[in-house]
């Protein structure tokens, strides 16, 4: 079974949170602080953590950075905080996926399966060949091959496709992608990513301005779904 570890400290959504998930089969752990949090994940080593960012005791990126010191637990940020820059702290921290307050419980359930899916080893899988419906990726051999062509990709476009590729289907936020491509003296430079992304899409998606690959969550970052 599936164990979730629900960190809030508003007790009406906590409730309602145990009984969905109960109703569905999860094992579910609760905490409405964040040193609470820590401990009981110490503890009991959930599947997936669906963390509110406003805790009566520390702030959700401090749980966030806590649990990144030793696990890669999926983590799903619920929060009431609307500002992208709350957001792409909590993404930069080590967060999975973010949820704004107030949710449809459909909706958060679907990022949690969608998050434990993909933190869960496929045996037999080659995890090195990314397949989709438009084009292939093999992160081993660094080629793109789009209905049986080879695809040309400059340096800085491929190291651009296989940090989105090898975070598929997690939001990767702008801060993240500009330093890992480029280096930290480029954490600003929003507009290299708006220049390469294009050209990945004329590259690769079928129909560069309806992308279905290469998705942007305005004014955060960028999500890679195969």
């Amino acid at each position: 079974m599936t164990r979730v570890l629900v960190v809030d400290d508003e007790p009406q959504i906590v409730r309602a949170l145990v009984i969905n998930l109960k109703a569905r089969k999860y094992e579910v752990d609760a905490a409405h602080d964040g040193a609470s949090a820590l401990e009981l994940a110490a503890a009991r080593h959930p599947d997936v953590v669906v963390l509110d960012l406003g805790l009566p005791d520390m702030d959700g990126v401090e749980v966030i950075r806590g649990l990144r010191g030793w696990t890669r637990v999926p983590i799903i940020v619920l929060s009431a905080r609307h500002a992208s820059d709350e957001k792409v702290e909590a993404l930069d921290a080590g967060a999975d996926d973010y949820v704004t307050k107030p949710f449809g419980m459909d909706e958060l359930l679907a990022r949690m399966r969608a998050a434990v899916r993909r933190a869960e080893p496929v045996a037999g899988e080659d995890d090195s060949l990314v397949v989709t419906e438009s084009f292939t990726v093999d992160l081993a051999a660094k080629k793109v091959n789009r209905d049986g062509t080879d695809v040309r990709l400059t340096p800085t476009e491929w190291h651009l496709l296989e940090v989105l590729v090898r975070n598929a289907g997690r939001l990767v936020s702008q801060t993240q992608l500009l330093q890992e491509v480029w280096g930290p003296a480029y954490r600003t430079e929003t507009n290299y990513l708006r220049v390469y992304l294009a050209q990945l899409r004329r590259k690769l998606e079928r129909d560069p301005s309806h992308p279905r690959h290469f998705i942007t969550e305005p004014g955060m970052g960028y999500r890679f779904e195969s």
